[in-house]
């Protein structure tokens, strides 16, 4: 046998150890994960490669080295069970081939390879084994680990639920699926006046409020059956002593881990005073805080339910009330009696219609509101306005005053399908102004026609300024003959309206509803400025004719302090002779005249303008206070004149018209007066004037208004009246 192989010549540097590393990094690799690279594998590969061929090389042989490869091999996770395998028959079948060609053929080197074999697997198999009875330790370790934390956990929230459950400021409780109460809290029994074992006896069913127990039960039911996992809802339960508890209630739907309804946990707040502050809220905000009566807020609300639930046939009536005077009382009494008149009025209304089941509330100041329930149509309505009306009207004592109060009540009933509840309030207004404007006391019903009628008569004052400023207005002229020869002395201007919607509207359509809203001031301005311009354009066309144009002045335009200086202005802008222009003013307007009126007629008349008083005989007339006035002229009243007739039919009432026109003719020329009579329509008439001695008529006989190219149309061709 050959010695013992002598390690100390052998280079493993060179490169078979090399070579030998590399392929076993290469099966390592391929045969599993591997956490090194391949560069790391390899030098890790290549230290136990010289480590094993040093072992396989000492002069005193020992496997160990072998066993603390595979050791190193489990230690660097190199544990693939092909692993294993290969790197065992490698070191038999080309470990001595490529790292010890030279020492191949010795047999004590190929024992002590088998040697090595057995020793590298031994420890491969003793690393693998102590470390998988390690990870099973950690993972037993951790295992009771866990354990021992859930259990601790379960305690702590069995804890802390029993310390939340037990001094829980409001109510707990939990009831199993049949409704029966299995653990209340301390809390939830004095909040319903029980015991926790009274209440432990009991299905939570008998706690329901009578009047809402079966929808809750319904609610109840669809959370144990599973439909919902929670409800939360305010309902009232009852308390021990019968008394009513409002509470906030949210239920909870527990379940067992397959799903199905196991209990449920309820949670309860007592909101009793809550509950209590929101209808006293809720009743402030609906009810008038003087009258107690609902208010406009509540008295909408209940009108719009009666329109969303209204069939086809039903009806709807309301009676709108306003006390007459009221402001008056408020300012001579003070607004303290006046509240408290309010106050019994008020009582009066419910005591007398809100029996009957109608609504009584306050709108705001002195108007109430009635909303009648009226099956028996606009009857039911009038009924309980005359009822309303009878109640303000008796005698009210208010601290030491005795009042007497009526009332104006506006009435609308009609079907609920032809109307809305803004058009019902609407003709209701509507109507009560009627009410009002037809005295005291009284009612009115709502009429549909003459509804349409005061739209329309306020959409006409609503378009007066835009068609004063677009130019919409026209004069048209209606010629004043001499009855004496039959000469057109003057012409009257009369205004007239070419809206572009209804076609040439009369002055009887506008002129009131401009001294309504104060624009007839500058509406007479332009007329006059527009009679001066015509009528100097006249004159200078014909001077011989001497024209006189006659211009109406509305009551505020006499008051108006600048009149002066705007027929002055007028004048001087046209060129007009003030003797040109006459103003007519009513009788009723002339009489009533002092101060700055009576001065602004005098200097109309210094000015050198001609006065004339329009409609006389209509008024009362103070004959002295006449004679004072700067006059030139009285225009007869129309009525006087159609009363002389010819045809006889009523012949006394005929001979004092006459006799009245004879009597005003003889006093205005014994007032120095000239004297016009309007409204001559026949040959007889005319004639009977002339008779009369009257100076001059004016009507459809001797022409009917025209525009201004006619009037100089008549004076070119000098055509008599």
């Amino acid at each position: 046998m050959r010695a013992a192989p002598d390690p100390g010549g052998e280079d493993f540097s060179r490169p078979g150890a090399q070579a030998y590393a590399a392929q076993w990094g290469r099966a390592v690799r391929r045969l599993g994960f591997v956490p090194l690279s391949a560069a790391e594998t390899e030098r890790l590969l290549h230290v136990h490669t010289v480590r094993l061929a040093q072992a396989l090389l000492a002069p005193t042989f020992s496997a160990d080295a072998a066993e603390d490869v595979g050791r190193a091999l489990v230690d660097a996770h190199l544990t693939e069970p092909g692993v294993l395998d290969w790197s065992v028959r490698a070191l038999g079948d080309r470990f001595l081939a490529r790292v010890l060609p030279t020492r191949a053929e010795w047999t004590e080197t190929r024992e002590r390879v088998a040697a090595l074999q057995g020793a590298f697997s031994a420890g491969f198999a003793r690393a693998l084994r102590d470390r998988t009875f390690s990870q099973q330790e950690r993972i037993a370790r951790s295992a009771w680990q866990a354990r021992d934390a859930v259990e601790q956990a379960l305690r702590d929230s069995e804890a802390r639920f029993r310390a939340v459950f037990t001094g829980a400021a409001i109510g707990i409780g939990i009831a199993g699926t049949d409704g029966r109460v299995i653990e209340v809290n301390q809390s939830f029994a004095d909040m319903l006046g029980y015991t926790v074992d009274e209440l432990r006896a009991i299905n939570v069913a008998s706690l329901f409020y009578a009047d809402d127990a079966a929808g809750m039960w319904e609610l109840y039911q669809e959370l144990i059956e599973g439909k919902h996992d929670s409800a939360r809802v305010e309902k009232r339960y009852l308390r021990k002593d019968g008394t009513i508890v409002w509470t906030d209630l949210a239920v909870s739907l527990i379940r067992y881990d397959d799903g199905r309804p196991r209990f449920t946990v309820a949670m309860i707040e007592d909101i009793t005073e809550r509950y209590e502050l929101q209808q006293r809220l809720r009743f402030q905000a609906l009810h008038d805080p003087l009258t107690g009566l609902p208010n406009r807020t509540l008295f909408f609300e209940t009108l719009g339910r009666v329109f969303d639930t209204a069939g086809e046939e039903q009806r709807v009536g309301v009676c709108f009330l306003d006390l007459d005077g009221f402001k008056a009382i408020n300012d001579s009494l003070g607004h303290d009696l006046g509240d408290q008149l309010l106050v019994v009025i008020s009582r009066r209304l419910a005591d007398c219609v809100s029996g009957r089941g109608h609504l009584v509330a306050r709108m705001g100041g002195d108007e109430f509101v009635i909303l009648v329930d009226s099956g028996g149509g606009i009857d039911d309505a009038v009924e309980v306005a005359e009822l309303a009306l009878a109640a303000v009207s008796a005698p009210v004592k208010v601290g030491d005053q005795q009042l007497a109060v009526s009332a104006s009540i506006g009435i609308v009933e009609c079907p609920a399908a032809e109307t809305s509840v803004s058009e019902l309030m609407k003709a209701a207004d509507t109507t009560l102004y009627w009410a009002k404007a037809e005295g005291r006391g009284r009612w009115a019903v709502y009429d549909p026609e003459r509804s349409a009628a005061d739209i329309a008569r306020s959409a006409l004052a609503a378009g007066l300024p835009a068609a004063l400023d677009r130019g919409e207005f026209v004069l048209h002229y209606q010629p004043i003959v001499s009855l004496l020869d039959g000469t057109m002395l003057a012409v009257e201007a009369l205004v007239r309206w070419q809206h572009p919607e209804l076609g040439l509207i009369g002055p009887d359509r506008f002129i009131g509803l401009a001294e309504e809203t104060g624009l007839i001031v500058q509406l007479g301005a332009w007329v006059l400025r527009q009679a001066c311009r015509d009528a100097e354009g006249w004159r200078r066309a014909y001077p011989d004719a001497r024209l006189v144009v006659s211009v109406n002045l509305a009551a505020r335009q006499a008051d108006d302090p600048a009149i002066v200086d705007t027929v002055a202005e007028a004048l001087t802008r046209t060129g007009l002779p003030a003797e040109l222009l006459q103003l007519e003013l009513t009788e009723s307007a002339v009489m009533g005249t002092a101060g700055e009126p009576l001065r602004s007629l005098h200097q109309l008349a210094e000015l050198g303008v001609r006065l004339a008083i329009d409609d006389f005989g209509t008024g009362y007339s103070n004959l002295a206070y006449l004679r004072r006035l700067p006059i030139h002229c009285l225009k007869l009243a129309g009525p006087f004149v159609e009363g002389i007739r010819a045809d006889g039919a009523d012949a006394a009432a005929d001979h004092r018209d006459e006799r009245i026109v004879d009597a005003l003719v003889r006093l205005a020329h014994a007032l120095e007066l000239w004297v016009t009579a309007e409204a001559v329509e026949t040959e007889e008439q005319a004639e009977r004037l002339r008779a009369l001695r009257c100076d001059t008529g004016q009507g459809r006989w001797f022409g009917a208004p025209v525009p201004a190219p006619q009037i100089r149309a008549r004076l070119a061709g000098g055509e008599p009246a």
